[in-house]
C-alpha cells in the first residue's frame, strides 16, 4: 500500500473544498436587499440555512436579514428555552440585532411531526408583519411590502417535516394575496427556496459541493438583482461557526444524532437557492 499517497488524501479533499468554496463565490448573489428567512423551529436556521446566513449577512453586500420563526419548538416543553437559543444562534451566524429575530407562539402553529399548518393562516401572519397596507392600496398602485426577498424551505422541506413544507404553501398564498388586486404589476417580493436532496447527497457533507456546482452551472440561470440559482458553499471557518451555533447556541437540542448531522450533513456546508415563480 502506498502510504504516502494515502496521507495526501485529506490534503486533496481539503484543497477541493477550498476550491469549491472559492468557485461558489463567483455566483451572483443578492445585494442591498431586505431579506426574510422564514423558518418553522428554532435550530432550522443553523441546521439548514447556515451557509445562506453566513453569505447574505456579509457587510459588504449591504443586506438586512431578519428571521421569522413560526413556532418556539415547544413539542418537548422547551419552547421558553429554545426562543433564547435561536436568538443567540442567529447572532453567531451573522444576524446583526436581536430585534431582527421574531419568534411566534401560536396555538394554530403547534410544533409536531403530524401537524400541517394552514397556508392561509401563515399568509395572514406574513401580511400582518410585511405587507400591512395590502388591503388599503388601490389596484392602480404598485403593491408594497416591507421586504424584498423571502427565503424558506421547498416543497420537500429537506427532512419532509410537515411544519417545514407548510411554509412554502403559506409563502405562496401570501404572495398570491399580495398580487391579487394588482394585475400587471411586478411582485415586490421574490420567493427563494432551499433545494432538498436525496438521502445520499444529504449526508456526504462537502463532497456534495462539486455535484451541486455542476448542477447550478447547467441550470437555467437568471442574473440581475434577483439571480437564480444562488449557491453558497461555506469554507472551514463558516462551517465551524455553524457547528458552534448548534453546540453552544442550541444546547437543549444536542443529542447524539445531532452531532452526526452537524459533521455529516451537506446543509451545514452547502445551500443552493432557487427563485420560485410567483403564483
Amino acid at each position: 500500500m502506498n502510504y504516502t499517497l494515502l496521507a495526501q488524501v485529506p490534503v486533496i479533499i481539503f484543497g477541493l473544498w477550498l476550491f469549491t468554496s472559492y468557485l461558489a463565490g463567483s455566483f451572483p448573489t443578492l445585494m442591498n436587499k431586505r431579506i426574510l428567512l422564514l423558518i418553522a423551529h428554532p435550530d432550522d436556521e443553523a441546521m439548514f440555512f447556515a451557509p445562506t446566513l453566513a453569505w447574505l449577512t456579509r457587510p459588504e453586500l449591504g443586506n438586512q436579514v431578519v428571521i421569522l420563526c413560526l413556532s418556539s419548538g415547544d413539542a418537548d416543553g422547551l419552547g421558553h428555552v429554545r426562543k433564547g437559543e435561536l436568538v443567540e444562534s442567529a447572532l453567531m451566524l451573522g444576524v446583526r440585532e436581536r430585534e431582527h429575530v421574531v419568534i411566534l407562539e401560536d396555538e394554530k402553529l403547534r410544533d409536531g411531526m403530524g401537524i400541517v399548518w394552514d397556508a392561509k393562516y401563515i399568509a395572514s401572519l406574513l401580511t400582518k408583519y410585511f405587507a400591512p397596507q395590502m388591503a388599503k392600496l388601490s389596484p392602480s398602485i404598485a403593491p408594497k411590502a416591507n421586504i424584498d426577498v423571502l427565503i424558506t424551505f421547498d416543497s420537500k422541506g429537506v427532512s419532509g417535516h410537515p411544519n417545514h413544507t407548510s411554509l412554502l404553501h403559506g409563502a405562496r398564498a401570501f404572495l398570491s394575496q399580495l398580487m391579487a388586486r394588482h394585475s400587471g404589476w411586478e411582485s415586490p417580493i421574490k420567493l427563494y427556496t432551499l433545494s432538498s436532496t436525496n438521502i445520499l447527497r444529504k449526508y456526504i457533507s462537502m463532497f456534495d459541493a462539486p455535484w451541486t456546482i455542476i448542477r447550478c452551472i447547467w441550470a437555467r440561470k437568471e442574473r440581475g438583482d434577483y439571480p437564480t440559482p444562488m449557491l453558497m458553499v461555506s469554507g472551514p471557518r463558516d462551517v465551524r461557526r455553524a457547528q458552534r451555533a448548534m453546540t453552544t447556541g442550541h444546547k437543549s437540542q444536542m443529542r447524539w444524532f445531532r452531532y452526526g448531522w452537524i459533521w455529516g450533513s451537506r446543509f451545514m456546508v452547502i445551500n443552493d437557492l432557487v427563485k420560485v415563480k410567483n403564483p
